[in-house]
């Protein structure tokens, strides 16, 4: 079994689970695939944790059942996973924006759809290349760390607020500087 149809069958279960206590074991168990690389590698393929994945699926699910059922606030809070009305309250209203009485009342809810596995393959193109000589120079670097979460936000951020502020005017009237866009 490859890594997608791993990932297909982890989505499956959760998504056939959603009312019930689901772990990683469980789902790892059932996707055929190591606890700690499933979770490793979900973590990197999404963008999120599996437990906010599965958080954010249950309180999407709880939203649309509050909006088109007459079930009872408690009763779907329990169903989802949620020991009292005020841990269910606080978790929806963190999600969706309002409480769960509000969204019974017409208040929109959001959505969080379930993930689906799309896979693309690019490359296997020629590249022509030459290597040339060049007189020395000098580069400049930004040097900072970054949580794995949020570098695709933090480094164009870093970039943007560099080429904004005056140190690249300094540097570029310094000397000359080769900007490479790849």
């Amino acid at each position: 079994m490859n890594w997608s149809e791993a990932i297909s069958r982890a989505i499956e279960y959760i998504e056939n689970n959603l009312t019930n206590d689901i772990t990683i074991e469980d789902i790892s168990n059932y996707a055929y695939i190591s606890p700690f690389y499933f979770k490793k590698g979900s973590a990197m393929l999404c963008g999120y944790s599996l437990s906010e994945y599965i958080r954010n699926r249950k309180l999407s699910v709880a939203g649309h059942e509050l909006l088109n059922t007459n079930n009872k606030i408690i009763d779907i809070a329990i169903k989802y996973g949620y020991d009292s009305p005020d841990s269910f309250t606080k978790a929806f209203t963190r999600f969706h924006g309002s409480t769960p009485t509000a969204v019974r009342k017409g208040r929109k809810i959001k959505e969080f759809a379930p993930l689906k596995i799309n896979v693309t393959l690019k490359g296997g193109y020629t590249m022509e290349y030459k290597i040339v000589e060049k007189e020395a120079f000098k580069v400049v670097g930004l040097k900072d760390s970054f949580k794995y979460e949020t570098a695709y936000q933090d480094v164009p951020k870093i970039w943007k607020e560099f080429f904004m502020k005056s140190t690249f005017n300094k540097i570029n009237a310094n000397m000359q500087l080769i900007l490479i866009q790849i």
